[in-house]
C-alpha cells in the first residue's frame, strides 16, 4: 500500500495559512488606513477652522482678552467684561464686544466652505462656586441653572442684534441648527492662571470662573468619539 505524501498534506496547510495571512494582513491594512483618514480629516479640519478664525480676529484678542484655543474655543479672560457674582445680566462693555465679535464670527461659520463639517455651536456659561438659595438649596444646581441663563442671555442678545435680522430665513435655520446654550456650573471654573482648577488643583478665581465660552463642535469630533468607542470594544 502507498505511504501517503505528509509532505503535500502540510504543503497544502501552508498554503492555506499564507491564505489566510493574507487576508488577515489587508483587512487590518485596509482598516488603519481608515483610520488615519478619520483622524487626518479631524485634525486637518480643527487647524484650519483655527487659522481663520485667528486671522479673522488678530487685532482683536488683545483688545478683548480673548484667547482662541485649538480646541475652537473663544474665551474672554478680562473679568471686567464678565459677570456680576449671581448676576445673568450682560455688562455694558460685554455687550460691546458682542456687537463686534458675533457679526463676524458667524459670518465666518455661516460662508466658509468647511459649514458642513460643523455638528454644533456651543455657547457655554459658567459660575464662580457662592451658593445661591434663591435659585436652589444644592450650590451646584443653583450655579447650574444660573450658569443656563447666562448662556441664554448671549444668545437672546444676539438674536436681537441688527445683524441677525439680516441674516436669509435659511440662514436662521441654520444657526438655529447649531446653536446650544450650556449651563456648566461651576464644574469648569478656573484658578487666577485662567486653568481648570480641577486640573491645578489650585483654589478658584471668582471673577474670572464667571464667564461665558463659545465652542465649535464639528463633525470630526463625533467620528473620533465613535472611533475611540469601536476601538474600546474591541
Amino acid at each position: 500500500m502507498a505511504k501517503p505524501n505528509v509532505w503535500l498534506s502540510v504543503s497544502d496547510l501552508m498554503t492555506g495559512l499564507m491564505v489566510i495571512f493574507l487576508f488577515v494582513a489587508i483587512a487590518y491594512i485596509s482598516r488603519v488606513q481608515k483610520n488615519q483618514s478619520v483622524l487626518t480629516d479631524y485634525v486637518e479640519t480643527k487647524n484650519e477652522m483655527h487659522d481663520k478664525l485667528v486671522k479673522e480676529f488678530a487685532g482683536d484678542t488683545l483688545k478683548w482678552q480673548m484667547a482662541i484655543g485649538k480646541d475652537l474655543t473663544m474665551k474672554f479672560k478680562e473679568p471686567t467684561v464678565l459677570f456680576a457674582s449671581g448676576s445673568y445680566q450682560l455688562t455694558p462693555r460685554f455687550k460691546e464686544i458682542l456687537d463686534e465679535f458675533l457679526p463676524r464670527y458667524f459670518n465666518i461659520l455661516l460662508n466658509d466652505s468647511l459649514s458642513n463639517k460643523i455638528q454644533e455651536i456651543r455657547i457655554e456659561g459658567h459660575t464662580d462656586n457662592v451658593p445661591l438659595p434663591s435659585y436652589d438649596p444644592d450650590p451646584y444646581i443653583a450655579n447650574a441653572m444660573l450658569s443656563q441663563q447666562r448662556a441664554l442671555s448671549v444668545v437672546r442678545y444676539f438674536r436681537s442684534m441688527p445683524a441677525y435680522q439680516l441674516y436669509t430665513p435659511e440662514q436662521k435655520h441654520q444657526l438655529e441648527f447649531w446653536l446650544t446654550a450650556n449651563g456648566l456650573s461651576y464644574g469648569k471654573s478656573l484658578d487666577s492662571d485662567g486653568e481648570y482648577t480641577l486640573k491645578s488643583g489650585k483654589s478658584i478665581n471668582k471673577d474670572l470662573s464667571r464667564r461665558v465660552e463659545f465652542r465649535i463642535v464639528t463633525s470630526g469630533d463625533e467620528v473620533l468619539e465613535n472611533f475611540v468607542k469601536k476601538n474600546q470594544e474591541k
